[in-house]
């Protein structure tokens, strides 16, 4: 059973992610389970249930694309990457973040 501060955080990496998943494409293109890894190296606690219909869905909003490799091992990879609107896309998230960020500095600061 979760803790509260657990679901807090719960709560709030699962608002995150779009932005976590946009980011790390930015980057480099990368298949699913590259991305996942990524993601849980950043204590970002994901599961493939959560991540692929995240992928779906920027896919078809054309944040994403993707192109099939062949894998020296198993079967063919699906590798990801931004689209243009995918980019924009992202700009935008970073401005709203930075604004957020800015916005909860001077709430807690308040008074200082």
């Amino acid at each position: 059973m979760e803790n509260s501060s657990d679901n807090i955080r719960s709560q709030m990496r699962k608002g995150l992610l779009e932005y976590c998943i946009l980011s790390i494409l930015a980057r480099k293109e990368a298949y699913s389970s590259a991305i996942l890894d990524e993601l849980k190296a950043a204590n970002m606690l994901v599961v493939e249930g959560t991540l692929y219909p995240l992928l779906i869905r920027e896919k078809n909003q054309g944040l994403l694309s993707y192109r099939w490799e062949e894998s020296p091992q198993g079967p063919p990879r699906k590798y990801y990457c931004l689209t243009e609107k995918g980019r924009a896309q992202l700009g935008e998230m970073d401005a709203a973040w930075k604004e957020i960020v800015e916005s909860l500095d001077n709430i807690r600061n308040k008074g200082i």
